[in-house]
């Protein structure tokens, strides 16, 4: 597919990686020519140095002919631009936008037609809304939905304290009570695909398959279960926080914002009239002290500033707050990020390159494309729903007598209102959603790809 990336900041380059790593024709607009070359000798693109939004410089990266175009720059307005005249000039073209800005929500909504977008993506909205999952689930490092939200792929680490230390994952019925699978292991920075005789060690991240009815009591019986969040602390009032307070606002969860520009603090007391804002440089130790995290059953950190999230997060679990989620835009180096103690780490660049991906999969092959994509395993790793229709094989036979390709796993199936984490006699038929988890090394478009 030929595909259009302008911006080549931090999503613009991810979304370069992933996309031309999978064999789109990928061409490249930055104002930047430094920005541009690095793209050009790390991946197989074409670049175009000038303005995105300019008609002649849409013409040079050759619009009219392109299927896709994801306008990502920095600015909201830009982008809305690039996608309008793109548009006019390929009125066949898809449009991915994205906008950030809260107060375009509306408008755009109501527009949408007219400036001839597809898609509009938002990474601070994106992101609030997985911490808003994560908070009314403490326990979990990250959750992932399927099958209309009645199963989910959850994250757990297992520490020195917990009741998976040492168990094969045979026998893991017997601890958690409920039907689970346990579908990809992180061990030392790999991802791996156990089998049932595999055991569980200390440092492992795992990833667990579960209805969603089933979550409570998986908590419970691995003993991590913390009681429900009321009070959350916000460090940083940025767009994620503003989008994440709407959400708790909601939930009738308390909450304070603590921002260190005095101006954003003012603007927060007119946007979010109910909350408490407190003006303050959440890097001073007196500051922290002033907070008494102690009290709080969450804390969340959403500085611009990695270093700085890391060091609130690792300072929050010190003082034994039940529940901490660090923010961060550059997960490169996971190694180091697993041995320190964040919490939940959310990269919201990362959620908006995953739903722009399944997209671009889904405009490949309209009929059988994945419903839902998601990264898993530090991107080692995807879990994607399919729709079983009158193509897919080996509709009624049992999982046992069907041959999958090597590190592929079906994990879940959804019959109507009914779903199951399935086994051996376990069958789907046309109509059915079934939830595949591959290790990613082989791009798989449709469901009977999964099949050897």
């Amino acid at each position: 597919m030929d595909i259009i990336i302008a911006g080549d900041g931090k999503v613009g380059s991810m979304l370069t990686h992933q996309l031309s790593s999978e064999g789109h024709n990928i061409t490249v607009i930055d104002s930047n020519s430094s920005v541009l070359q690095s793209s050009v000798e790390r991946y197989d693109v074409i670049s175009v140095q000038g303005n995105c939004a300019s008609m002649s410089v849409l013409q040079e990266a050759g619009v009219k002919d392109a299927e896709l175009l994801i306008a990502a720059t920095g600015q909201d307005e830009i982008n809305l631009l690039c996608c309008t005249t793109a548009h006019a000039l390929n009125p066949k073209l898809h449009t991915i936008a994205r906008i950030r800005n809260p107060e375009y929500t509306e408008q755009i909504y109501r527009m949408r037609n007219i400036f001839g977008l597809s898609m509009v993506i938002n990474p601070e909205n994106q992101a609030a809304t997985e911490i808003d999952r994560l908070l009314k689930y403490p326990g979990f490092l990250r959750r992932d939905t399927f099958a209309n939200g009645r199963t989910e792929i959850v994250e757990l680490r297992v520490d020195a304290t917990s009741k998976l230390r040492n168990v094969k994952l045979m026998d893991l019925r017997s601890i958690v009570k409920c039907q689970v699978l346990v579908c990809a292991v992180l061990r030392d920075g790999s991802a791996i695909a156990p089998k049932g005789s595999f055991t569980l060690r200390e440092g492992d991240r795992i990833f667990v398959t579960a209805l969603s009815q089933n979550l409570t009591t998986l908590l419970k019986n691995l003993d991590i279960l913390t009681r429900r969040v009321r009070s959350v602390t916000i460090c940083g009032g940025g767009r994620i926080s503003y989008y994440l307070a709407k959400r708790l606002e909601k939930s009738g969860m308390s909450f304070q914002i603590i921002d260190k520009d005095y101006r954003r603090c003012q603007e927060l007391c007119e946007l979010l009239p109910q909350a408490e804002i407190i003006h303050g440089d959440i890097s001073q130790q007196d500051m922290l002290d002033s907070l008494d995290l102690s009290k709080t059953d969450a804390l969340v950190t959403l500085t611009g500033l990695d270093e700085l999230n890391m060091i609130v997060s690792l300072y929050a679990k010190s003082q034994k707050v039940g529940q901490v989620i660090t923010k961060l835009g550059h997960t490169g180096n996971r190694s180091v990020l697993d041995s320190l103690s964040l919490g939940s780490v959310i990269c919201p660049r990362e959620l908006v390159c995953n739903n722009i991906v399944r997209y671009v999969r889904a405009m490949e092959n309209q009929t059988g494309a994945a419903i839902s994509v998601h990264t898993i395993a530090d991107g080692q790793a995807e879990a994607m729903e399919f729709l079983v229709d009158e193509t897919t094989r080996f509709c009624g036979k049992p999982l046992k007598e069907i041959k999958l390709k090597s590190n592929v796993l079906i994990v879940s199936i959804a019959h109507g209102a009914s779903t199951e984490i399935p086994n051996g006699e376990s069958s789907f038929v046309v109509g059915d959603t079934v939830v595949v988890v591959t290790n990613g090394r082989e791009i798989i478009r449709q469901l009977n790809d999964i099949f050897a």
